[in-house]
């Protein structure tokens, strides 16, 4: 490829809405163009660097024998009422109407469609296990999109779907799955953990997340630098700590906190620690007539060490919060505790709720929360003494440095990373619910076993720019570069000499079947360097007058911080080895 022929447009400046670095340097350096909030045009430079990212997903789906389809983008609203999601979903699913008011929805992911196809297609336990794939459009209607292609509204995912005869066989499909979804990311060339992941509602524990490691990434990847253990915030169990419970040292005592409603003002004030602190967290159920109407409303009180985070997907697992909770309102608060939040606590309740405690919670002694009075704290609670027996323990918080890991190997570390690919296992949620059934191999009907495995082919782009760039640009791993090499010659208009060594090497490239470009747009060497700099090709030759008078070429890697001189006749054969290597 000569660059006269292609379309690069280089900006030396981000548009101000860029916030993260792959949003800045993919708009600088030309290879995303907005359109509206969240939708991007991907330019031909950006295009070539998707479809390598398409390819090699492409040729590890087929290793794996998945068998690639396309569905639409636009579905009919009857499925998704069937699944129960047309109602469920929030206002991400967007919805429209025909010219016949009919309702459709613009596909964000395609479980009823290839549910649907099953159902028709799928008759007999002979043709499992399948699992088919796509690379399509999706569109997410994001509350607010960011972060260029990280979170837009528009975007290309790859999303595959097992079908399988039972639970023993759906394991091995995910499985299957789980090999090529590494084998994929080795292939990228990036730094990335597969992490245990919270299945949410789709229930069940074979889950993984795919996370390049990034210090901008929005989730937090929790590991043991000491064993195998890795998983996402939502799903790293804290354990108990060691019992038992130290016996009562003071005696519980009202103190005044005039205008200090958090645990660390309260801390500040006592001059006492973080960590001998109890935040109460009141949460809500409510029971549900026929008709939907609210018959009853059950108060919850959640206590959480005062240093320590509530995690949401925990508390939903906690029975009787399993069934779906919210945070009470203000009027509810106050009704059960006397006052307004800020001095809540377990003990003095004008009505009864129920008290959840965390594992950490359970075993302390001694320890400080709201009076239920304002301005008002009481110290040196424990129970047994003060307040009853808790009615629930469990693991209600996030995680953080430091924690013994929960498979007994070292303590946890926390970083940083960028979701890129999720494969769950899904059961029956959908074969049920659209009844999806095949023949048995003894004549009865039976629901599909599914799985989902999904990869954000334009994410993993701006991931991998998040993990390699520069002062000057974008450093592209070699798999998914737009270019692997760029040759640079310097006035290649002025000297016969340049210009022909130049296409010599070019065209010699082209034939072993490297992705080349050569610059002949005649640009000084600065700008030409700084857009290839910027661009991020890893590989650059750079073919002078003054070098081939004393038979050599200079090449750099975009990680090396000086050139290295090469001579003429062996540059085509170096960087075949560099890129063999």
């Amino acid at each position: 490829m000569r660059a006269s022929q292609f379309l690069i447009s280089t900006l030396k400046e981000a548009p101000a809405d860029a916030e993260v670095a792959s949003h800045k340097l993919m708009m600088r350096a030309g290879m995303i163009k907005k359109l509206g909030a969240g939708i991007y045009t991907y330019m031909p430079m950006g295009l070539r660097v998707i479809r390598k990212v398409e390819a090699i997903v492409r040729e590890e789906m087929d290793r794996a024998g998945a068998v690639e389809c396309a569905m639409p983008v636009v579905q009919p609203a009857e499925l998704w009422q069937e699944s129960g999601r047309f109602e469920k979903m929030g206002p991400e699913l967007l919805r429209i109407k025909d010219r016949h008011d009919r309702d459709f929805v613009v596909q964000p992911t395609s479980e009823e469609v290839v549910t649907d196809i099953a159902r028709q297609e799928l008759r007999s336990y002979k043709q499992l296990p399948k699992n088919l794939y796509q690379i399509q459009t999706k569109f997410r209607d994001e509350r607010r999109p960011r972060f260029g292609l990280m979170r837009g509204r528009e975007f290309t995912m790859k999303d595959a779907y097992s079908f399988d005869r039972d639970q023993a066989s759906a394991k091995k499909s995910y499985e299957a799955m789980a090999q090529a979804y590494r084998r994929i990311f080795d292939r990228f060339g990036l730094r990335y953990r597969a992490v245990a992941a919270d299945s949410g509602a789709i229930g069940g524990d074979l889950s993984e997340e795919f996370q390049v490691i990034a210090a901008t990434g929005e989730d937090a990847i929790v590991y043991s630098p000491e064993s195998q253990y890795a998983a996402n915030m939502e799903k790293a169990e804290a354990l108990a700590p060691k019992g038992p419970r130290k016996a009562a040292a003071q005696a519980m005592q009202k103190v005044p906190t005039p205008g200090k409603s958090t645990c660390e003002q309260v801390a500040e004030l006592l001059k006492v620690p973080l960590d001998t602190t109890v935040k109460s967290l009141v949460l809500a159920t409510d029971r549900m007539d026929a008709q939907g109407g609210i018959v009853g409303t059950q108060v919850w009180l959640l206590l959480v060490r005062g240093d320590h985070d509530m995690n949401e997907i925990k508390v939903g697992k906690v029975p009787g919060l399993d069934v779906g909770y919210r945070f009470a309102t203000v009027p509810e608060i106050e009704a059960h505790f006397g006052t307004r939040p800020g001095y809540l606590g377990p003990i003095a309740l004008k009505q009864k709720v129920k008290i959840v405690a965390d594992r950490e919670v359970a075993l302390m002694a001694d320890w400080i929360c709201g009076a239920n009075e304002e301005g008002f704290h009481l110290t040196g609670v424990n129970w047994g003494r003060d307040l009853p027996e808790p009615d629930a323990v469990a693991d209600l918080r996030n995680v953080v440095e430091g924690d013994p890991s929960p498979d007994g190997k070292g303590r946890l570390a926390i970083e940083r990373g960028i979701e890129i690919g999720h494969i769950f296992y899904l059961g029956t949620k959908y074969s049920k619910a659209m009844n999806a059934t095949f023949l048995d191999e003894d004549g009865k009907p039976k629901v599909f076993e599914m799985g989902c495995y999904g990869i954000g082919i334009t994410r993993l782009p701006a991931a991998a720019i998040e993990q390699n760039h520069d002062e000057r640009g974008i450093i592209w791993p070699d798999a998914i570069a737009p270019f692997t090499v760029v040759v640079c010659p310097i006035g290649m208009d002025r000297s016969a000499e340049v210009k022909t060594a130049a296409e010599k090497l070019h065209d010699e490239l082209v034939a072993a079947g490297i992705d080349v470009m050569l610059d002949d747009r005649g640009e000084r060497p600065g700008a030409m360097f700084a857009d290839w700099e910027l661009i991020g090709v890893p590989h650059r030759v750079v073919i002078s007058d003054r070098g081939l008078k004393e038979g050599q070429v200079e090449y750099q890697h975009r990680r090396d911080a000086a050139a290295t001189k090469t001579a003429v006749a062996d540059i085509a054969a170096f960087l075949k080895g560099r890129l063999a290597a």
